[in-house]
């Protein structure tokens, strides 16, 4: 018997959102350790907040949609609420009810800035990686370090000579030329002639974004810099690659199942990536007289960075220069200075991760700690992208 089309739905639902869920779906494990870690940051939120006026939206809730946000690559805020309006799933994970009134999106934004700085977005990385279930998952004496390019919200155009005036940001093409005025015939007396309509003038297209050649101009940082975001540097990592404005994302790789315990972004420039590495490591275990080992690329093979890390009683495994190398027969004749080269290249699939569903290819915020905040977070979602199948193993 065919069933009847009925366009009418029913006034009230008695399914809980929790039954909707499927039992297995991986965002039950997530929101299980989230929930956990944000639990243990409570103190945290508590120092953050007044005693008084009128109620923010819940730390816990602007954390839980952020993550969302990156999980399920929202390309914006105003998307996310709007998805958040009818998809019981995010609605879940958020922690709303059915009939809770989804958030502005400019209020939610205004909040999400407020709370998610660099230090809040490090303590969340850090309270989910304390997990009881997450720690075990993490290795104690073998890391990795790499750095990656992050494009920023600004184009070439805006690279201009620091001693410049300010541009004109008025992006109003103007009013389209008056049609031109006839002169007035000396022969008044006779009648005018009948004429089909006289087509409008054509007026000349301006484009908002004009065309710049920048061929045999020399630009630099320390001549140049972007009227967009001035913390964006123009750099190139590889030797022929295109230079462009972005900054430089790191993160440092626990060798065991591959879990960044660490993450920073700095200045594009040729010495931050060592500089980086050395404040990841003091951050992750300050004061830490055990050995442990760190993998890296030839990036890494200078003199002063390698003599910095034995020093810090950090082996370096650092991948050797064909030409004046420091890393010597000391390091390399140990089996595990080969398992650590082999380990170390696990760390470009949070690259790939982030820069693919994270939204990191190029990032949508301006200003240094804007950036770093949201990179560290994004880092902080790909490790929760991949615990569920980590415990399950």
């Amino acid at each position: 018997m065919r069933g009847t089309d009925e366009a009418s739905g029913t006034l009230f639902s008695y399914v809980d959102l929790e039954e909707r869920v499927p039992a297995g779906h991986p965002l039950r494990k997530i929101r299980q350790i989230v929930n956990d870690a944000l639990a243990s940051l409570d103190a945290e939120f508590d120092a953050l907040y007044t005693d008084f006026g009128r109620p923010s939206i819940a730390p816990e809730r602007l954390i839980r949609a952020s993550l969302l946000q990156i999980l399920f690559s929202i390309r914006s805020e105003r998307q996310l609420m709007e998805q958040m309006d009818y998809n019981l799933l995010f609605r879940w994970f958020v922690g709303l009810g059915i009939d809770d009134a989804v958030w502005v999106p400019t209020v939610f934004t205004k909040n999400r800035d407020r709370l998610l700085t660099t230090d809040m977005s490090r303590k969340v990385m850090a309270a989910i990686l304390a997990h009881p279930e997450v720690k075990p998952l993490l290795s104690d004496e073998h890391f990795s370090v790499d750095g990656t390019l992050v494009k920023a919200w600004a184009s070439m155009k805006s690279f201009q000579p620091k001693d410049s005036p300010p541009p004109d940001h008025d992006d109003d093409p103007g009013n389209p030329p008056s049609p031109p005025t006839q002169e007035p015939s000396a022969d008044t007396d006779k009648p005018p002639q009948q004429t089909e309509t006289q087509p409008m003038p054509a007026t000349p297209r301006q484009p908002r974004n004009a065309e710049v050649n920048f061929r045999g101009e020399k630009r630099s940082n320390a001549t140049h810099a972007s009227v967009t975001d001035p913390d964006a540097r123009l750099y190139k990592k590889a030797p022929g690659a295109a230079a462009a404005l972005c900054f430089m994302g790191h993160t440092l790789m626990e060798n065991r199942n591959g879990l960044v315990v660490q993450a920073d972004l700095t200045h594009a420039d040729g010495h931050s990536e060592r500089e980086a590495a050395i404040e990841m490591i003091n951050r992750h275990s300050p004061g830490s007289t055990r050995r442990v080992t760190l993998g890296a690329d030839k990036g890494y093979d200078a003199a002063s960075f390698v003599a910095e890390l034995r020093r810090m009683v950090v082996t370096p495994h650092v991948a050797q220069k064909a030409r004046h190398s420091a890393i010597d027969g000391r390091t390399t004749q140990h089996p595990g200075y080969s398992q650590s080269q082999r380990r170390r290249k696990k760390i470009e699939e949070p690259f790939g991760w982030a820069k693919t569903v994270g939204g990191m290819a190029q990032t949508v915020h301006r200003g240094l700690d804007r950036v770093r905040a949201q990179f560290t977070m994004t880092m902080a979602a790909c490790n929760l992208a991949r615990l569920p199948k980590l415990l399950a193993a």
